[in-house]
């Protein structure tokens, strides 16, 4: 409940602060290229890009891969910017893929020199991988949220946001009810084919249901065809367990039961945004169909 309220608070300032900005036309705006997201970017890139890299170089270090926190943390930063902020400061889409190369090229590289220092050479390969899944695990999966509150209003990405979730409280209830067949049970006991059916049932409908009432949005930008946000939340509803179960995954390499401690009783920012990192690029291509 506190992450939601939190979540529409920071959407409605977000949204607020948009008109302000662009009247301005000041160097704010200049450089995020779009008033779009005002408060989203430097939230992403100095709060939430930092705490999901901490926790990910924990649990690579659990793994026994090296991961230096500086080293995964400017990973991720890097891969959050080099996905949003080219799209702000210009229209070519070869500008922002060139963008995009050279940003993956300068963390492999500093990967490199960082993980050979002296003269090392065991461990490199793997410590360069372990960057580069900061780069795009957290940089480039947080960075595509950012691409698509330049699409549309606040108030759509947070219906994105609540169909994705709705797949996790459709599985979670029908998996307690009617769950028989595990799905990975070496991987996550809990997770069942009933509850992951009951997943993608809910949040098909909370698509769809969204989708119908933001065709009474004034901002024609905002307005989603039901059939198209339907569609949209049954994808999001194989998704978002497939997040999920990668952060299982990288969870039971490290041997932790969480990812952090920064939340106190959801455990870290990991546990709590596991389902949305890999669900931006998905609401950003069903955005572009419209």
């Amino acid at each position: 409940m506190l992450l939601a309220a939190g979540l529409i608070a920071m959407l409605w300032a977000d949204g607020a602060l948009a008109d302000p900005v662009r009247r301005a036309d000041g160097a704010v705006l200049r450089f995020l290229g779009s008033a779009d997201g005002v408060l989203m970017v430097p939230l992403a890139l100095a709060v939430l890009a930092p705490m999901l890299a901490f926790e990910l170089a924990a649990m690579l270090r659990g793994a026994g891969i090296a991961a230096p926190t500086w080293l995964t943390v400017l990973a991720a930063v890097l891969g959050c910017a080099a996905t949003r902020l080219p799209a702000g400061w210009s229209d070519a889409p070869t500008f922002a893929a060139g963008a995009f190369a050279c940003a993956a090229w300068m963390t492999v590289a500093l990967a490199l020199v960082a993980h050979t220092r002296g003269e090392r050479i065991p461990g490199v390969v793997a410590g360069v991988g372990g960057t580069l899944l900061a780069f795009a695990y957290v940089g480039a999966m947080l960075g595509t949220w950012l691409l698509v509150r330049m699409q549309v209003g606040p108030w759509v990405l947070a219906g994105a946001v609540l169909t994705v979730k709705a797949s996790d409280i459709g599985a979670y209830a029908v998996g307690m009810t009617l769950g028989r067949r595990k799905m990975i049970p070496w991987l996550s006991p809990g997770k069942s084919w009933e509850g992951f059916a009951g997943g993608i049932a809910l949040a098909s409908a909370v698509g769809g249901l969204l989708a119908w009432a933001s065709l009474g949005l004034e901002d024609p930008r905002d307005r989603v065809a039901p059939w198209l946000g339907a569609v949209t939340g049954a994808v999001l509803g194989v998704v978002g367990p497939f997040g999920d179960l990668a952060e299982s995954l990288l969870k039971r390499s490290a041997g932790v039961k969480d990812s952090g401690t920064m939340l106190p009783g959801m455990g870290g920012a990991f546990d709590v945004l596991d389902s949305l990192l890999l669900a931006g690029p998905v609401v950003m291509l069903a955005l572009s169909l419209r």
